[in-house]
């Protein structure tokens, strides 16, 4: 089965097809970054007009990459939601007309689902699993039993992973998007650690996250220091590490598995995949992550979902729009699964 993936959920317009929900074709992807650059971080209205003038050319890019004439396609996989609204129905419109004029069903994808299967185009999934997605609206450890079997164990409060380092660079100085910036400063750092910022802790009983202290913690370390951009952009990312795997950590107490999935932008960070392979040698549990190109947001990752979601029957109406917010757990709970004690 050939599926043409479109994701627009954010500043990046992408395309891809994918055959069989595995089989990586073509990808193709137009990035927004720099005009977004200039106001130091992404504007709703800015995205969706770079979308607009973006999704037909790298279609057709996509299209034309694979080979593949329209009629050789089975469904249009498109990213329906968690995302920013405007750019969400550029995408979801587009797909929505294309595949009405090629005859061919429309599946609409969850952004965060998408994130998960972007480990799928490197090896077959393996149940059951655990999953860290962590990006820049985004963090979320996941129960994954099976396609479709999802449930959220535990999901920040507040602020995502990616909008401290996002907001720690630009207090650094440091130009959009700030994740990669913060990585490429803290390998400049002496090795002796000179800093060291708070990790929240929020209970025993829970697995959430909360990031918006050490947001402040960086905004008064970088007052104090102003000269040790380096330092405190390892101690920053030191503190994001910490939280993430000892959540993870936590995570795998309560449900030991054999294999643990990172996704999502922020997991791209060499540091961050190093301490979770690290844990997970010594846990016991097998870790995969996408190469890098792959953990960033893809219309690859949108297609391979679209396919396990496009066997579950998952496809959009004509009056279905984008779906934002969007639960991880509904996900779940449209394949018909349900746990009782978890969120």
């Amino acid at each position: 089965m050939r599926i043409l993936g479109i994701e627009s959920s954010c500043d990046d317009t992408a395309a891809a097809v994918v055959d069989d929900g595995r089989m990586l074709v073509s990808s193709e992807r137009l990035s927004s970054a720099m005009v977004q650059r200039r106001f130091g971080g992404v504007v709703p209205e800015v995205a969706a007009r770079e979308h607009t003038m973006s999704v037909l050319p790298v279609v057709e890019q996509a299209l034309a990459a694979a080979g593949t004439d329209p009629s050789e396609l089975d469904a249009v996989a498109v990213t329906r939601g968690p995302g920013l609204l405007g750019a969400l129905l550029i995408g979801v419109t587009f797909a929505k007309a294309v595949a009405q004029a090629w005859d061919v069903p429309v599946v609409g994808v969850h952004h965060l689902e998408a994130h998960l299967y972007a480990n799928a185009l490197t090896a077959p999934i393996q149940f059951p699993a655990l999953g860290l997605i962590v990006s820049g609206g985004h963090t979320s450890l996941i129960r994954w039993e099976g396609h479709g079997q999802l449930r959220i164990l535990g999901a920040t409060r507040d602020d995502a992973a990616g909008e401290a380092l996002d907001k720690g660079a630009r207090l650094l100085g440091l130009p959009y998007p700030g994740g990669p910036e913060i990585e490429r400063l803290a390998l400049t750092a002496p090795a002796e650690a000179r800093w060291r910022l708070p990790v929240a802790r929020l209970g025993p009983e829970t697995l959430d996250f909360s990031f918006s202290g050490l947001k402040t913690a960086t905004e008064e370390l970088s007052r104090r220091a102003p000269q040790d951009k380096a330092s405190i952009a390892r101690a920053l990312e030191e503190a994001v590490v910490e939280a993430l795997v000892k959540n993870l950590a936590r995570a795998y107490a309560r449900f030991p598995v054999g294999h643990v999935y990172l996704a999502g932008g922020v997991t791209a960070n060499r540091r961050l995949q190093d301490a979770v392979r690290e844990w997970g040698e010594h846990a016991g549990a097998a870790v995969h992550h996408p190469p890098v190109w792959l953990c960033t947001d893809n219309a690859a990752m949108v297609a391979a979902a679209g396919y396990y979601r496009y066997q579950r029957g998952c496809t959009m109406g004509q009056n279905e729009g984008p779906r934002t917010p969007w639960s991880l757990n509904e996900v779940g709970q449209e394949a018909g699964w349900h746990v009782d004690g978890l969120r």
